[in-house]
């Protein structure tokens, strides 16, 4: 058997990648070892940027009627006191979509298996026991986990999308860079009807001793994490009297009998990057390539950051639309941006849970003072993550600031739909000032969407806060290019002749 794209998981990096590759008409065959969706809840939060990318897949309005909004953040003492409270704002952000949101990752995942688009086979029960390149491509080894029978397929591009243990990780050589954090976490989940009463955030105690996270994630969902000391592992609290003490400042009164454990799981946490995230046709995405403490709640989220990245590089680099060189600004473009979220995360987890004096004054003196600063909650809470480093995708002059490298807003066009909607998957030359004829010829020989702001409209203002008369955005929302030179930002402009394709065809084996 021979396939253009071969997936290994089909957790959410990898439904996202092969969805986003099925919409360009791109033949992918997505690998899984579980038969169904993995029932165990995991991950929990997505901020407005990675909804983003469920509303280029034609999802958001489905992800908004199972999610669960999230108000902010409130960071307590041990005892339980409020040390800070920062709140978020409501309605939609930047993105167009709420900042952030809770939801239950079976649920997410069900969402993107059904929502597969384009000339997609998923097959579930299929072990992926070998990756291996040859001069032609790359070969996939395949064991039916019913039958045991083995199968070898032959890919043009694997993409390893198979977490933490990755199997492709191990096959391409790459290894991971230890960024220095380990902590030992349990995690309950609890269904229940009962109202608990709590304000609609997450909770962050910040205890050296017993650091905790408590948040709703859903109508009758709610998630706790608790820091585990040296002694004590998963089964030490599988006997809900010892857990109920650690419930009790949320679940009160509230009757064992009302409160259904879904699940009691230990996690060790830990802040990883793997050297490599590329090997000729080989590329890792997700936990394959990258661990993050939830701490900023950008685990997940990051994967399909990943697959945003790199699935319309591919699709034109396939098509010829795209130079080879393309693959190469995953890495350079994605690595450094992990690495950065990955050390926010890790400085956010050590103030809250280590002690010594250093911990203590951040908690106790500064995180209150921070709080009732005018302008600081907004900052804390700002879901915008740091711009991309330059590539031959991201055109970025080496001192001052720049658009290029950032997303653009998704903002409402004058017809009423969004940037996102008009640009469907091509590139966009966003500008403030009228193109002559020759001009607007260029962007439509290069398959690109043209979009004149309004002088009264959020795109307009953003162009004119970055100094720059025109942006070339990127089919993922990325800045290639802004500036004053509309005869410079067309010759940033590629050719992309790749057109979306919008019915579904997917296949479920």
């Amino acid at each position: 058997m021979s396939v253009p794209v071969v997936i290994v998981g089909a957790g959410p990096t990898g439904l996202t990648a092969a969805s986003l590759l099925g919409r360009y008409g791109v033949e992918c065959l997505v690998l899984d070892r579980w038969k169904a969706v993995f029932p165990q809840p995991r991950a929990v939060h997505l901020d407005d940027e990675v909804y983003r990318t469920l509303g280029r897949l034609g999802l958001a309005d489905v992800f908004a009627a199972t999610s669960w909004p999230c108000y902010g953040l409130r960071l307590l003492d041990p005892s339980q006191r409020v040390l800070a409270e920062f709140r978020r704002a409501a309605g939609d952000g930047r993105h167009g979509y709420p900042e952030a949101n809770m939801f239950d990752q079976p649920d997410l995942e069900r969402l993107l298996r059904a929502g597969l688009s384009g000339p997609v086979t998923l097959r579930g029960g299929s072990e992926v026991v070998s990756v291996a390149q040859s001069a032609h491509g790359v070969r996939v080894d395949v064991i039916d986990t019913d039958t045991r029978r083995r199968e070898t397929i032959e890919a043009e591009y694997v993409l390893g999308c198979d977490g933490a243990n990755s199997l492709t990780r191990t096959a391409i050589g790459a290894t991971m860079e230890d960024l220095r954090f380990e902590q030992r976490w349990f995690v309950v989940d609890i269904a229940t009807t009962a109202d608990l009463g709590a304000w609609e955030g997450v909770h962050q105690v910040c205890d050296p001793h017993r650091a905790a996270t408590y948040m709703r994630i859903g109508k009758t969902r709610y998630r706790w994490e608790f820091r585990l000391l040296p002694d004590e592992n998963r089964e030490t609290f599988r006997d809900h009297s010892r857990l109920r003490p650690l419930l009790a400042p949320w679940t009160k009164d509230i009757p064992d009998s009302d409160l259904d454990v879904l699940r009691v799981a230990e996690y060790t946490f830990r802040a990883q990057v793997a050297d490599r995230w590329r090997e000729g046709r080989v590329f890792l995405l997700g936990d394959a390539a990258h661990l993050t403490p939830p701490f900023v709640g950008q685990g997940m989220g990051a994967g399909i950051r990943d697959a945003a990245n790199l699935a319309w590089k591919l699709a034109g680099v396939r098509a010829g639309s795209l130079p080879e060189s393309a693959l190469d600004t995953y890495q350079t473009e994605r690595k450094p941006h992990a690495r950065t979220m990955i050390r926010l995360a890790v400085v956010i987890g050590k103030a809250m849970t280590e002690g010594g004096r250093p911990g203590e004054l951040i908690r106790r003196v500064l995180a209150p003072r921070l709080a009732r600063t005018p302008g600081f909650s907004g900052r804390v809470l700002d879901s915008e993550s740091p711009p991309l480093h330059r590539s031959d995708m991201v055109t970025r002059p080496r001192l001052g600031r720049s658009l290029a490298g950032r997303l653009s807003p998704n903002a409402v066009l004058a017809d009423g739909r969004r940037l996102d909607e008009a640009a469907a998957g091509r590139f966009a030359l966003v500008t403030r000032e009228e193109l002559r004829a020759p001009q607007r010829a260029v962007v439509q020989r290069r398959g690109a969407v043209l979009v004149h702001t309004e002088p009264s409209g959020e795109l307009h203002r953003w162009l004119r806060a970055g100094r720059a008369r025109a942006a070339v955005v990127r089919p993922d929302g990325t800045v290639l290019a802004a500036g004053r030179s509309l005869t410079r930002l067309l010759a940033k402009l590629p050719q992309f002749d790749l057109v979306l394709n919008e019915e579904s065809t997917h296949e479920h084996i």
